[in-house]
C-alpha cells in the first residue's frame, strides 16, 4: 500500500511539473506573444503571469528602439553619377504580431525597403541637389519608407543620409570647384572694399571742392600727430608759420613771411 502511494505521488509530481502552472515575468521593455496550441492568441503587456505550458507558450520580445546602419549603397543620380551613400535609421517594433508572425525577418525587410526608396529618390535628382539638400532628401526618404515599414509591424523613428562618397576623380573635381568658389568670394570681397574706398574718396573730393578750407584743416590734423614739423598756411595777405611741437605747451611762436 505504501509502495502504491509512493508511485502515485511520483507520478503526480511528474504530471504537475510537465502539465502544471508556471510563472513568467515580462519586463518593462518587453512584450509577450501568447500562443495556445500553436495559434497566436494575444499580445501580453509587461507584468507577471501564470500559464499552463502544456497548452500555452509565451514568447518574449524586446521592443526597445533599434538603430541600423546601411553602408555603401551604390546609387545612380539623375545626371549619371554613381554615388555611395550610407543610411542610418532608428525604428521600433510597433505590432509584434505582424513583425513576428507575418514577416519572416522584419529587419531584412526594413533594409530592402530603405534601399529601394533610396534608389528611387536619388535617381530623380542631380548631384548638386544631393550635396545641397541632404536634409530634404532624408525627409523625403522618411516619407516614402514610413508607410511601407508600418505594414511590417514597425515604426520608423528617423532616417538620415549619413555619408555620401564620390569616385576618386570626381572628388578632385569637387575640391577644385570648392577652391575656385572660395577664391571668387575672396576676390569679390576685395573688390567691394576697393569700391567702398573709392566712393569715400569721391565724397571727400566733393566736400573739399565745395569748401577748400577743409583741406587745410585736415593737414593741420595730420601734422598735429607728428613732431618737429612746420606747417605754412597760405592766407590772402600774409602767411602764418606755425611750428608744431608734439607734447609742448608753447604755441605762441608766430612770424611773418614774405609773400
Amino acid at each position: 500500500m505504501e509502495y502504491f502511494l509512493a508511485v502515485v505521488i511520483v507520478v503526480g509530481v511528474i504530471i504537475f511539473l510537465k502539465f502544471g502552472i508556471r510563472r513568467i515575468t515580462i519586463l518593462e521593455y518587453e512584450k509577450g506573444l501568447k500562443y495556445v496550441k500553436g495559434k497566436f492568441k494575444s499580445t501580453v503587456e509587461p507584468g507577471q503571469y501564470w500559464y499552463t505550458p502544456y497548452f500555452t507558450i509565451i514568447q518574449k520580445l524586446d521592443v526597445r528602439p533599434r538603430f541600423v546602419s546601411i553602408t555603401g549603397q551604390e546609387v545612380l543620380s539623375a545626371d549619371g553619377v554613381t554615388l555611395k551613400i550610407s543610411i542610418a535609421a532608428n525604428f521600433e517594433i510597433n505590432d509584434p504580431n505582424v513583425a513576428i508572425n507575418k514577416v519572416k525577418n522584419f529587419q531584412e525587410a526594413l533594409y530592402l525597403e530603405l534601399q529601394l526608396a533610396l534608389r528611387e529618390i536619388i535617381g530623380t535628382v542631380d548631384i548638386d541637389s544631393v550635396l545641397s539638400g541632404r536634409n530634404e532628401l532624408s525627409k523625403k526618404l522618411m516619407g516614402v519608407t514610413e508607410p511601407k515599414v508600418t505594414e511590417l509591424g514597425l515604426r520608423l523613428i528617423s532616417v538620415n543620409l549619413k555619408d555620401i562618397m564620390f569616385p576618386g576623380k570626381l572628388k578632385e573635381i569637387f575640391a577644385q570647384v570648392v577652391n575656385a568658389k572660395k577664391e571668387g568670394l575672396a576676390a569679390l570681397e576685395k573688390a567691394r572694399g576697393e569700391t567702398a574706398a573709392l566712393r569715400n574718396l569721391a565724397n571727400a573730393a566733393k566736400m573739399i571742392e565745395g569748401n577748400p578750407n577743409l583741406m587745410q584743416l585736415r593737414l593741420v590734423q595730420a601734422f598735429g600727430n607728428s613732431s618737429g614739423n612746420t606747417l605754412i598756411l597760405g592766407m590772402p595777405s600774409e602767411a602764418v608759420t606755425v611750428p608744431i611741437f608734439k607734447g609742448s605747451a608753447s604755441k605762441e611762436h608766430t612770424g611773418k613771411a614774405r609773400e
